[in-house]
Protein backbone atom coordinates (compact mmCIF):
# COMPACT_ATOMS: atom_id res chain seq x y z
CA UNK A 1 0.00 0.00 0.00
CA UNK A 2 0.91 3.34 -0.82
CA UNK A 3 2.03 6.05 1.46
CA UNK A 4 -0.71 8.43 -0.43
CA UNK A 5 -3.41 7.91 -3.04
CA UNK A 6 -3.78 9.85 -5.82
CA UNK A 7 -7.41 9.25 -5.85
CA UNK A 8 -9.95 8.47 -2.85
CA UNK A 9 -14.13 8.35 -2.31
CA UNK A 10 -14.38 9.91 0.70
CA UNK A 11 -17.36 11.00 2.45
CA UNK A 12 -19.73 11.56 -0.24
CA UNK A 13 -16.40 13.07 -2.21
CA UNK A 14 -14.14 12.43 -4.79
CA UNK A 15 -10.26 13.73 -3.09
CA UNK A 16 -7.94 14.16 -5.49
CA UNK A 17 -4.26 14.83 -4.43
CA UNK A 18 -2.91 17.61 -6.43
CA UNK A 19 0.02 16.62 -8.07
CA UNK A 20 0.73 20.83 -8.74
CA UNK A 21 1.91 20.73 -5.61
CA UNK A 22 4.29 18.04 -5.26
CA UNK A 23 6.95 17.51 -3.73
CA UNK A 24 7.06 21.00 -1.89
CA UNK A 25 3.22 20.41 -0.53
CA UNK A 26 0.80 17.42 -0.08
CA UNK A 27 -2.40 19.31 -0.71
CA UNK A 28 -6.07 17.10 -1.17
CA UNK A 29 -8.82 19.01 -3.50
CA UNK A 30 -12.54 17.76 -2.71
CA UNK A 31 -15.27 17.52 -5.44
CA UNK A 32 -18.53 17.58 -5.77
CA UNK A 33 -19.36 18.64 -8.96
CA UNK A 34 -18.44 16.86 -12.56
CA UNK A 35 -17.39 20.39 -13.98
CA UNK A 36 -14.84 20.70 -11.46
CA UNK A 37 -13.71 17.05 -11.68
CA UNK A 38 -13.10 17.61 -15.64
CA UNK A 39 -11.05 21.22 -14.43
CA UNK A 40 -9.07 18.70 -12.14
CA UNK A 41 -8.11 16.39 -15.10
CA UNK A 42 -7.46 19.65 -17.65
CA UNK A 43 -5.15 21.22 -15.15
CA UNK A 44 -3.78 18.29 -13.98
CA UNK A 45 -4.26 17.76 -10.43
CA UNK A 46 -4.67 14.78 -11.22
CA UNK A 47 -2.95 12.89 -14.42
CA UNK A 48 -1.13 9.77 -15.74
CA UNK A 49 -3.82 7.36 -18.33
CA UNK A 50 -5.20 5.02 -15.47
CA UNK A 51 -5.82 7.53 -12.71
CA UNK A 52 -7.49 9.79 -15.33
CA UNK A 53 -9.78 6.88 -16.73
CA UNK A 54 -10.98 6.10 -12.80
CA UNK A 55 -11.33 9.84 -11.58
CA UNK A 56 -13.38 10.22 -14.87
CA UNK A 57 -15.43 7.39 -13.67
CA UNK A 58 -16.36 9.23 -10.50
CA UNK A 59 -16.76 12.54 -12.47
CA UNK A 60 -20.01 10.82 -14.19
CA UNK A 61 -21.16 9.18 -11.20
CA UNK A 62 -20.88 12.63 -9.52
CA UNK A 63 -22.89 14.17 -12.96
CA UNK A 64 -25.30 11.03 -12.60
CA UNK A 65 -26.25 12.08 -8.57
CA UNK A 66 -26.28 15.92 -9.38
CA UNK A 67 -29.29 15.08 -12.33
CA UNK A 68 -30.90 12.28 -10.21
CA UNK A 69 -33.85 14.56 -9.61
CA UNK A 70 -34.13 14.94 -13.39
CA UNK A 71 -37.08 13.91 -15.13
CA UNK A 72 -35.78 9.81 -16.66
CA UNK A 73 -36.37 11.38 -20.18
CA UNK A 74 -34.06 14.22 -19.76
CA UNK A 75 -31.41 12.28 -17.31
CA UNK A 76 -29.65 10.11 -19.88
CA UNK A 77 -28.82 12.95 -22.21
CA UNK A 78 -27.85 14.93 -19.33
CA UNK A 79 -25.18 12.52 -18.66
CA UNK A 80 -24.37 11.60 -21.88
CA UNK A 81 -23.44 15.67 -22.25
CA UNK A 82 -21.54 15.60 -18.94
CA UNK A 83 -19.56 12.75 -20.32
CA UNK A 84 -18.81 13.95 -23.28
CA UNK A 85 -17.43 17.29 -21.61
CA UNK A 86 -15.31 14.78 -19.29
CA UNK A 87 -14.00 13.16 -22.26
CA UNK A 88 -12.61 16.65 -23.71
CA UNK A 89 -10.77 17.46 -20.70
CA UNK A 90 -7.99 15.60 -21.78
CA UNK A 91 -8.19 13.81 -25.39
CA UNK A 92 -5.36 11.81 -25.99
CA UNK A 93 -5.39 9.54 -22.58
CA UNK A 94 -7.66 6.75 -24.04
CA UNK A 95 -8.47 5.24 -20.68
CA UNK A 96 -10.90 8.33 -20.14
CA UNK A 97 -13.14 7.98 -22.77
CA UNK A 98 -13.09 4.22 -22.01
CA UNK A 99 -14.09 4.89 -18.53
CA UNK A 100 -16.78 7.24 -19.30
CA UNK A 101 -17.92 5.18 -22.50
CA UNK A 102 -18.04 2.14 -19.97
CA UNK A 103 -20.65 3.89 -17.45
CA UNK A 104 -22.79 5.28 -19.86
CA UNK A 105 -23.41 1.91 -21.27
CA UNK A 106 -24.44 0.61 -17.85
CA UNK A 107 -26.92 4.01 -17.68
CA UNK A 108 -28.25 3.50 -21.38
CA UNK A 109 -29.17 0.06 -19.93
CA UNK A 110 -30.23 0.84 -16.57
CA UNK A 111 -32.31 3.31 -18.26
CA UNK A 112 -34.03 1.21 -21.06
CA UNK A 113 -35.13 -1.02 -17.84
CA UNK A 114 -37.28 2.14 -16.68
CA UNK A 115 -35.02 1.81 -13.98
CA UNK A 116 -34.87 5.23 -11.88
CA UNK A 117 -31.85 7.92 -11.98
CA UNK A 118 -31.58 7.25 -8.36
CA UNK A 119 -30.87 3.77 -8.66
CA UNK A 120 -28.98 4.30 -11.90
CA UNK A 121 -27.02 7.30 -10.31
CA UNK A 122 -26.23 4.48 -7.28
CA UNK A 123 -25.25 1.98 -9.99
CA UNK A 124 -23.18 4.24 -11.37
CA UNK A 125 -20.74 5.52 -8.06
CA UNK A 126 -20.41 1.56 -7.28
CA UNK A 127 -19.03 0.79 -10.76
CA UNK A 128 -16.66 3.70 -10.21
CA UNK A 129 -15.80 1.94 -7.35
CA UNK A 130 -15.36 -1.40 -8.91
CA UNK A 131 -12.88 0.14 -11.54
CA UNK A 132 -10.66 1.70 -8.44
CA UNK A 133 -10.09 -1.66 -7.10
CA UNK A 134 -9.96 -3.41 -10.59
CA UNK A 135 -6.93 -0.74 -11.55
CA UNK A 136 -4.97 -1.92 -8.17
CA UNK A 137 -4.96 -4.96 -8.89
CA UNK A 138 -4.32 -5.13 -12.93
CA UNK A 139 -1.11 -2.66 -12.12
CA UNK A 140 0.15 -5.11 -9.30
CA UNK A 141 -0.45 -7.75 -11.78
CA UNK A 142 1.34 -6.05 -14.44
CA UNK A 143 4.24 -5.68 -12.37
CA UNK A 144 4.43 -9.55 -11.41
CA UNK A 145 4.28 -10.35 -14.85
CA UNK A 146 6.65 -7.89 -15.73
CA UNK A 147 9.35 -9.31 -13.91
CA UNK A 148 10.44 -11.77 -16.42
CA UNK A 149 11.91 -8.92 -18.54
CA UNK A 150 13.56 -7.45 -15.64
CA UNK A 151 17.31 -8.90 -14.74
CA UNK A 152 18.74 -8.55 -11.05
CA UNK A 153 20.59 -6.25 -10.36
CA UNK A 154 18.89 -3.90 -13.42
CA UNK A 155 19.52 -0.46 -14.14
CA UNK A 156 16.56 1.03 -15.64
CA UNK A 157 15.95 3.86 -17.47
CA UNK A 158 12.22 5.45 -17.20
CA UNK A 159 10.46 8.50 -18.69
CA UNK A 160 7.73 10.80 -17.30
CA UNK A 161 5.55 9.42 -14.04
CA UNK A 162 4.15 6.05 -14.28
CA UNK A 163 3.29 4.94 -10.47
CA UNK A 164 0.62 5.24 -7.96
CA UNK A 165 0.24 9.14 -8.73
CA UNK A 166 -0.54 7.99 -12.19
CA UNK A 167 -2.76 5.33 -11.27
CA UNK A 168 -4.72 4.28 -7.76
CA UNK A 169 -1.78 2.17 -6.57
CA UNK A 170 1.59 0.81 -8.10
CA UNK A 171 0.84 2.38 -11.85
CA UNK A 172 2.57 1.00 -14.93
CA UNK A 173 6.00 0.91 -15.31
CA UNK A 174 6.82 2.51 -12.48
CA UNK A 175 4.85 -0.58 -11.04
CA UNK A 176 7.01 -2.70 -12.61
CA UNK A 177 10.32 -1.26 -11.21
CA UNK A 178 8.31 -0.99 -7.40
CA UNK A 179 7.56 -4.56 -7.85
CA UNK A 180 11.42 -5.97 -8.77
CA UNK A 181 12.32 -3.75 -5.59
CA UNK A 182 10.19 -5.20 -3.58
CA UNK A 183 10.95 -9.00 -4.69
CA UNK A 184 14.30 -8.17 -3.52
CA UNK A 185 15.67 -6.89 -6.69
CA UNK A 186 18.75 -4.42 -7.08
CA UNK A 187 17.03 -2.07 -9.30
CA UNK A 188 18.82 1.44 -9.88
CA UNK A 189 16.35 4.18 -12.25
CA UNK A 190 17.66 6.74 -13.97
CA UNK A 191 14.66 9.45 -14.70
CA UNK A 192 14.06 11.52 -17.14
CA UNK A 193 13.17 15.19 -15.81
CA UNK A 194 10.50 15.14 -18.32
CA UNK A 195 9.93 18.84 -19.08
CA UNK A 196 7.90 20.89 -19.56
CA UNK A 197 6.55 19.72 -16.72
CA UNK A 198 9.29 18.10 -14.67
CA UNK A 199 7.31 14.53 -13.62
CA UNK A 200 10.08 12.64 -13.63
CA UNK A 201 12.18 15.12 -11.64
CA UNK A 202 9.29 16.00 -8.96
CA UNK A 203 6.92 13.30 -9.10
CA UNK A 204 9.08 10.20 -9.84
CA UNK A 205 11.49 10.99 -7.77
CA UNK A 206 9.19 11.67 -5.11
CA UNK A 207 7.87 8.10 -5.41
CA UNK A 208 10.99 6.89 -5.78
CA UNK A 209 11.94 8.14 -2.31
CA UNK A 210 9.00 6.94 -0.87
CA UNK A 211 9.30 3.56 -1.88
CA UNK A 212 13.30 3.82 -0.83
CA UNK A 213 14.21 2.75 -4.46
CA UNK A 214 17.65 3.97 -6.00
CA UNK A 215 17.54 6.30 -8.33
CA UNK A 216 18.97 9.44 -10.55
CA UNK A 217 17.73 12.20 -12.34
CA UNK A 218 18.73 12.66 -15.25
CA UNK A 219 17.62 15.52 -17.67
CA UNK A 220 15.93 14.13 -21.18
CA UNK A 221 18.59 15.04 -23.34
CA UNK A 222 21.48 12.99 -21.01
CA UNK A 223 19.77 9.11 -21.51
CA UNK A 224 22.04 8.79 -24.98
CA UNK A 225 24.85 9.50 -22.75
CA UNK A 226 23.90 7.73 -20.20
CA UNK A 227 23.32 4.53 -22.47
CA UNK A 228 26.62 4.87 -23.77
CA UNK A 229 28.69 5.29 -20.50
CA UNK A 230 26.25 3.46 -18.21
CA UNK A 231 25.00 -0.73 -18.41
CA UNK A 232 21.60 0.18 -18.97
CA UNK A 233 19.58 -2.94 -19.35
CA UNK A 234 15.96 -1.13 -19.82
CA UNK A 235 14.01 1.45 -20.74
CA UNK A 236 10.43 0.84 -19.27
CA UNK A 237 7.64 3.80 -19.55
CA UNK A 238 4.15 3.55 -19.85
CA UNK A 239 1.36 5.19 -22.33
CA UNK A 240 -1.55 6.50 -22.93
CA UNK A 241 -3.15 5.44 -25.98
CA UNK A 242 -1.85 2.21 -27.91
CA UNK A 243 -2.43 1.68 -31.56
CA UNK A 244 -3.89 -1.37 -33.39
CA UNK A 245 -0.17 -1.62 -35.11
CA UNK A 246 1.26 -1.35 -32.00
CA UNK A 247 2.33 2.43 -31.94
CA UNK A 248 2.04 4.50 -28.55
CA UNK A 249 1.28 8.21 -27.96
CA UNK A 250 3.03 9.10 -24.65
CA UNK A 251 4.64 12.03 -23.21
CA UNK A 252 6.49 14.06 -25.22
CA UNK A 253 10.26 12.70 -25.15
CA UNK A 254 9.23 8.93 -25.32
CA UNK A 255 10.04 8.73 -29.07
CA UNK A 256 13.26 10.51 -28.75
CA UNK A 257 14.15 8.11 -25.52
CA UNK A 258 12.90 4.83 -28.40
CA UNK A 259 15.10 6.06 -30.89
CA UNK A 260 18.42 6.45 -28.61
CA UNK A 261 17.69 3.02 -27.02
CA UNK A 262 17.41 1.56 -30.49
CA UNK A 263 21.05 3.00 -31.57
CA UNK A 264 22.17 1.55 -28.39
CA UNK A 265 20.77 -2.14 -28.70
CA UNK A 266 18.68 -1.20 -25.11
CA UNK A 267 15.55 -3.08 -25.35
CA UNK A 268 12.35 -0.53 -24.84
CA UNK A 269 9.57 -1.82 -23.31
CA UNK A 270 6.15 -0.15 -22.42
CA UNK A 271 3.71 -1.08 -19.90
CA UNK A 272 0.07 -0.33 -19.84
CA UNK A 273 -3.21 -2.08 -18.69
CA UNK A 274 -5.79 -3.29 -21.95
CA UNK A 275 -8.25 -0.25 -21.78
CA UNK A 276 -4.94 1.60 -23.24
CA UNK A 277 -5.45 -0.46 -26.30
CA UNK A 278 -7.15 1.44 -28.93
CA UNK A 279 -8.26 -1.28 -31.62
CA UNK A 280 -10.39 1.37 -33.37
CA UNK A 281 -7.32 3.02 -34.75
CA UNK A 282 -4.87 1.44 -37.63
CA UNK A 283 -1.66 3.66 -36.14
CA UNK A 284 -0.47 6.14 -34.17
CA UNK A 285 -0.92 8.51 -37.15
CA UNK A 286 -4.69 8.42 -36.35
CA UNK A 287 -4.31 9.84 -32.70
CA UNK A 288 -5.65 12.51 -31.09
CA UNK A 289 -2.44 14.69 -29.69
CA UNK A 290 -3.01 17.54 -27.35
CA UNK A 291 -1.41 21.03 -27.10
CA UNK A 292 -1.28 22.64 -23.97
CA UNK A 293 -0.67 26.87 -23.18
CA UNK A 294 2.48 27.63 -24.02
CA UNK A 295 3.30 28.98 -20.64
CA UNK A 296 4.51 25.51 -19.96
CA UNK A 297 7.24 26.15 -21.82
CA UNK A 298 7.72 29.53 -21.68
CA UNK A 299 7.47 29.61 -17.63
CA UNK A 300 9.17 27.31 -14.71
CA UNK A 301 7.56 27.63 -11.29
CA UNK A 302 5.68 31.50 -12.49
CA UNK A 303 9.07 32.44 -13.80
CA UNK A 304 9.56 33.06 -17.15
CA UNK A 305 12.88 31.87 -19.13
CA UNK A 306 12.05 33.18 -22.80
CA UNK A 307 11.70 36.73 -24.17
CA UNK A 308 7.98 38.00 -24.39
CA UNK A 309 5.92 36.88 -27.52
CA UNK A 310 8.12 33.53 -28.24
CA UNK A 311 6.26 31.53 -30.16
CA UNK A 312 5.49 28.35 -28.79
CA UNK A 313 4.77 24.85 -29.93
CA UNK A 314 3.61 22.30 -26.89
CA UNK A 315 2.21 18.78 -27.98
CA UNK A 316 1.82 17.54 -24.48
CA UNK A 317 2.40 13.44 -26.06
CA UNK A 318 4.71 12.13 -29.05
CA UNK A 319 4.24 8.58 -31.27
CA UNK A 320 6.69 5.94 -31.10
CA UNK A 321 6.50 3.87 -33.78
CA UNK A 322 6.13 0.52 -33.16
CA UNK A 323 9.00 -1.08 -34.45
CA UNK A 324 11.06 1.11 -31.74
CA UNK A 325 9.14 -0.65 -29.35
CA UNK A 326 10.67 -4.34 -28.11
CA UNK A 327 7.14 -5.33 -25.85
CA UNK A 328 4.13 -4.16 -24.62
CA UNK A 329 3.25 -5.46 -21.40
Amino acid sequence: MSPFRSIEWKNGRLRLLDQRQLPAQTVYQDYSDYKSVAEAIQTMVVRGAPAIGVTAAFGLAIAAKQFQSHPPKTFLADLHAAGEYLVQARPTAVNLSWAINHLLAIATDLAEKTTPPTEIAAALLSEAQTLYQADIEACKQLGTYAQALIPNPATVIHHCNTGALAAVDYGTAIGVIRVAHEQGKQIHVFLDETRPRLQGASLSAYEMKAFSIPHTVIVDGASGYVMSTQKIDACIVGCDRVAANGDVANKIGTYNLALVAHAHSVPFYVACPTSTLDMNLASGTEINIEERTPAEITHIKGQQITPDDTPVFNPAFDITPAKYITALI
